[in-house]
């Protein structure tokens, strides 16, 4: 295998005891890796464009209706593909997903995706440490140790990973923020902004435990914010298709809806819009809308504005609150920016010729195109 010295340091290196979680089963505690974080992990490790997945021959083994609920269980085989130099390495899993809602076909779709994602992740822990083959040994030699909690009187290590991996450790919570904050200065690119921000997010929970870190945890999440805006409006200052549409005057950066405003708008029609579109990511209907929380500052019992919402399947809406760190779930699913995706929403259901439900927006080619409903638009609306 010809991978790269970087490539290979990265696979034989510990699995970071942060990334894995753990669940009871049968009476015992079992450890697992999260599929989105393994497909990042790929991403970094071997590139966005030298890997790929195939599923194969997904099967339902069996489907039952149980307490008014359709419960169903698929196996399906996932083929990794993984390029490097001339080599080509091909990799297979076998996964198995169980899938249960009052709606069959969800029922259906949540089980092959459970399925493919466990299938997924056993065949890339083939490759190393860092997809889950260290949870294999019982003892779990090749994971790092836990990090001992805050505790009063005692400064806790806090470590700066940068985006080519290298670590930095600091006990001095400021020195921590301020090498947080200078590596978000040096990036070019909100998706680097993001990638930098989910790499350090569990040890700035570490300092947000801390009585006198909290507020210190909070300066760095809005600077970094106020960072990712200035990325973005920068991006839409030299895109000559942005600036027509948000023409810029008095040297202000354009109204965009990538800057927050404190106004928490609600719109009920707008959400039933949003709902009626297809998966932002897969595709996939019935969707639901669901608020992009960072877009604006947290309030008690209060939703961002509802002109904070893109369309999520069930599954990916659920994956998502699961992650606990959105722009990480963001990045693993390859959309740089949702807030732009939030903005065009918000632009055609507001249009004064509002179209129908059956009227399907594709928010990256900006083109309309007339699709049968495959059912009536969802009338629940979730977070």
């Amino acid at each position: 295998m010809t991978f790269s010295d970087e490539q290979t340091r990265l696979l034989k290196a510990k699995l970071k005891r942060r990334h894995v979680k753990t669940r009871a089963m049968d009476g015992e505690r079992l450890s697992y890796l999260e599929g989105w974080h393994v497909i990042a992990e790929a991403n970094r490790i071997f590139g966005f464009a030298q890997w790929d997945r195939q599923t194969l021959a997904p099967h339902c083994h069996w489907t039952l209706q149980r307490s008014g609920q359709t419960v169903c269980l698929y196996s399906t085989r996932v083929r990794v593909t993984v390029r490097s130099g001339d080599t080509v390495t091909i990799r297979d899993g076998f996964g198995t997903g169980l899938g249960r809602s009052a709606q069959p076909e969800i029922a259906h779709d949540v089980a092959i995706k459970s399925a493919e994602t466990d299938a997924t992740k056993r065949a890339l822990a083939t490759f190393g440490n860092a997809f889950g083959l260290a949870l294999y040994d019982p003892e779990q030699t090749h994971v790092t140790r836990s990090k001992k909690r805050w505790r009063k009187g005692t400064k806790p290590e806090l470590i700066v990973v940068s985006l080519s991996g290298k670590e930095c450790s600091f006990t001095d919570p400021l020195a921590f923020s301020q090498e947080v904050l200078r590596q978000a200065e040096e990036v070019a690119t909100i998706d680097d902004l993001y990638t930098l921000w989910a790499l350090n997010a569990a040890t700035m929970k570490v300092l947000a435990a801390d009585p006198h870190g909290g507020e210190l945890n909070q300066r760095i999440i809005s600077t970094l914010k106020d960072r990712a805006r200035r990325l973005t409006t920068d991006k839409l200052q030299s895109s000559p298709v942005a600036d027509e549409r948000h023409p810029i005057s008095d040297g202000r950066p354009p109204r965009s809806f990538l800057l927050p405003k404190e106004k928490r708008i609600r719109d009920r029609q707008h959400l039933a819009f949003v709902a009626s579109q297809p998966c932002l990511i897969c595709g996939r209907r019935p969707a639901q809308a669901h608020h992009l929380r960072f877009a604006q500052s947290r309030a008690m019992s209060l939703k961002v504005s509802d002109e904070f919402t893109v369309p999520l399947c069930v599954t990916h809406h659920d994956q998502l609150h699961r992650s606990g760190d959105e722009p990480a779930y963001w990045h693993s699913q390859e959309i740089s920016n949702p807030l732009e995706h939030a903005a065009k929403y918000w632009a055609l259901s507001h249009q004064q010729n509002k179209p129908s439900p059956s009227q399907v927006f594709n928010p990256d080619t900006e083109e309309e195109f007339n699709e049968p409903p495959l059912r009536k638009p969802a009338t629940k609306i979730r977070e």
